[in-house]
């Protein structure tokens, strides 16, 4: 069976999901919706580097691959996760090639990058070291998180740096650094996400979009438009938004 990382290559379809919410739960009932990887998110959650290890190994154990979204294109902020045993890291603000290179070299050991070696949970705590190497260059996958209007313009790129396994479309960031917040439908923000569908396309690399609405519809239409690299909603939204149209059908 292909692992992630190449599914990625051959775009094939993959869903996952985000985990803001820091209980090991959360992990288990969205194991059970049949997701194949969860990306947990250390940007914009309460989330640390503890809870992180506890709830990948939990994504693990339930047969699904773990993701980070790491706060920062930032040395130690990357390779904790990674040597805490995620699968793969998604990388926020990836704007230009040098950004693209630069989490590129945070995640691999030299010659190749300069992440410092520790041995932690990914590395067995010793004796997996020689394994962990060979898992680093086959199977951990690293996601350039396209947000900004500059990443779009840049993406030829940073599609280019060797190491990045594919990219993530992510609409709330990008619609606000056009000063469109949230504005998805906007003329402007629909042609930056057509650009990078059209670069994307052009060179044979996966196209991923985080749907933010946990509406199967919008995700469908996505899978129709080639995208395969999709993240469906998140956790709270899942939560929130069946409790809030169920309790709407009460009558009061």
């Amino acid at each position: 069976m292909d692992n992630l990382k190449q599914k990625l290559h051959n775009c094939e379809l993959t869903i996952g999901s985000w985990i803001t919410i820091g209980h090991h739960s959360i992990v288990e009932i969205m194991a059970s919706a049949g997701f194949d990887w969860l990306a947990i998110d250390m940007e914009h959650s309460a989330i640390g580097i503890s809870e992180a290890q506890n709830l990948i190994a939990h994504i693990q154990a339930n047969g699904m691959d773990a993701l980070v979204r790491v706060g920062k294109n930032e040395e130690v902020a990357i390779k904790r996760v990674l040597d805490a045993g995620a699968d793969g890291i998604i990388v926020p603000m990836v704007n230009s090639k040098i950004d693209a290179s630069q989490a590129v070299e945070f995640v691999k050991y030299p010659p190749v990058g300069k992440r410092g070696v520790g041995l932690s949970r990914a590395q067995q705590y010793g004796p997996g070291f020689e394994d962990y190497k060979r898992k680093l260059d086959n199977e951990i996958v690293i996601i350039a998180q396209i947000e900004h209007i500059d990443s779009v313009n840049n993406l030829d790129e940073i599609l280019s740096v060797d190491g990045i396994d594919g990219i993530i479309i992510g609409p709330y960031d990008l619609s606000g650094s056009m000063g469109k917040p949230g504005r998805f439908a906007d003329i402007d923000v629909q042609e930056a996400i057509k650009k990078v569908e059209k670069t994307c396309k052009a060179i044979n690399k996966p196209l991923g979009f985080h749907v933010i609405q946990p509406d199967h519809s919008e995700l469908t239409k996505k899978i129709n438009e080639g995208y395969s690299f999709l993240a469906f909603s998140l956790d709270f939204l899942f939560l929130g938004e069946k409790a809030r149209v169920e309790m709407s059908k009460i009558i009061k």
